[in-house]
C-alpha cells in the first residue's frame, strides 16, 4: 500500500451506511471492488465530509468493506444512515490529522488544471494533491490560498476528473 495514489476519484456511486461500532460499511449500488477500491483509501462521508472520514481497512465485496478507526467522524455518531453520499480517494492518509483543510478544501490536480488555472486566482504552483482555501479579504476581494501537499507530475485522467476535481472559477 502506498501513502497516496493520484486518483481524487476512486468510487463514488451509489450511497452506503457505516456502523461505527463494527466499523463496517455497507453500500447500496456501489462497486468496491470493481471500482478498485484498496486498504489505504480515503472515504468521505457526507456532502462536504459533514459525516466525516476514515481509512479503508478491507474491501470484502462490491458493497461492503471495513474502515480502520472512527476517529475522524462527527463526534457522538454511532451509525451513518443508510443513504449517505460518499466518495473514495487516493488522497495522503495524513490528510485526515490535518486541520488546516476539510475534506472538501484537497484536491487532486493535473498538469492539465494547472495550466488551465495558471491565470486566474486560482493558480496552483504544482500539481498533485494540493489545498486550497478561499476566503473574502476586509475589502471584499476574494482571496486563495494554496498549499502542495504532495507534488505529483500527473497527467489528466477523464474518470479521475469525474467528482471532487479543482473547479477553476476565473
Amino acid at each position: 500500500m502506498s501513502l497516496w495514489g493520484k486518483s481524487d476519484l476512486v468510487a463514488g456511486t451509489g450511497t452506503v451506511a457505516i456502523n461505527l461500532n463494527t466499523r463496517v460499511i455497507i453500500g447500496s449500488g456501489t462497486t468496491f471492488v470493481t471500482s478498485g477500491v484498496a486498504a489505504g483509501d480515503v472515504i468521505t462521508v457526507g456532502t462536504g465530509g459533514t459525516y466525516g472520514q476514515a481509512v479503508i481497512a478491507s474491501v470484502t465485496s462490491n458493497t461492503v468493506a471495513s474502515i480502520a478507526s472512527t476517529q475522524h467522524f462527527a463526534v457522538g455518531l454511532t451509525t451513518v444512515p443508510a443513504g449517505a453520499q460518499y466518495f473514495i480517494s487516493e488522497r495522503p492518509v495524513y490528510t485526515l490529522n490535518d486541520s488546516n483543510y476539510t475534506a472538501a478544501q484537497i484536491f487532486g490536480v493535473d498538469n492539465a488544471e494547472v495550466g488551465v488555472a495558471v491565470t486566474t486566482k486560482y493558480a496552483v504552483s504544482h500539481a498533485g494533491w494540493v489545498g486550497i482555501k478561499t476566503y473574502t479579504d476586509m475589502h471584499g476581494n476574494l482571496r486563495v490560498k494554496s498549499e502542495t501537499l504532495v507534488a505529483i507530475g500527473v497527467t489528466s485522467d477523464a474518470a479521475d476528473d469525474a467528482f471532487g476535481d479543482f473547479v477553476f472559477k476565473p
